[in-house]
């Protein structure tokens, strides 16, 4: 018996999450997505993963780089989330406009971002639509400063104290 991915979806929403960008280039061609699915797995050896969908531009630089940087979004960067996330559907160039830095290599990040992640794949694994991606991190700054911006049932929320 299959679970009904309506009812998988419905579920998921009490799920809160932090948001992030990832980013990759390979070739002079550079690609970006919202993702929420960023997870610490080890302090020793410095392991994140991630898990991108299959048939994006960033997917593929991903796997054809073996590199990507993630930027975890502050609470102020709501619209680049929507951007990258592919909701502006008149945006054909995500990066456009858009204030980028280059801290640990030629992948770009986002400025104002609360923390940022180079990683190099050491590990993927196909699951369903998407791909899972274990990588080292090489370079990591931040340090918790500031509002992150959070998702919860569909909707972009402001953590308060």
């Amino acid at each position: 018996m299959s679970l009904d991915s309506e009812k998988l979806r419905q579920a998921m929403r009490a799920w809160t999450t932090g948001v992030a960008i990832v980013t990759s280039v390979h070739e002079g061609q550079q690609y970006g997505m919202t993702v929420n699915s960023f997870t610490s797995i080890s302090l020793e050896p410095p392991l994140i993963s991630v898990t991108l969908k299959q048939l994006t531009h960033t997917h593929d630089l991903v796997v054809k780089s073996g590199m990507f940087a993630v930027t975890i979004l502050a609470a102020e960067q709501q619209e680049l989330s929507v951007r990258f996330a592919g909701k502006l559907p008149n945006i054909t160039d995500r990066f456009d406009g858009v204030q980028t830095e280059r801290l640990f290599s030629d992948i770009p990040v986002f400025e104002n971002g609360l923390a940022y992640f180079h990683c190099h794949v050491v590990n993927s694994m196909p699951v369903g639509e998407n791909t899972l991606f274990v990588a080292e991190v090489i370079a990591a700054q931040g340090e918790g400063a500031g509002d992150p911006l959070v998702y919860h049932n569909r909707e972009y929320w402001r953590l308060t104290t």
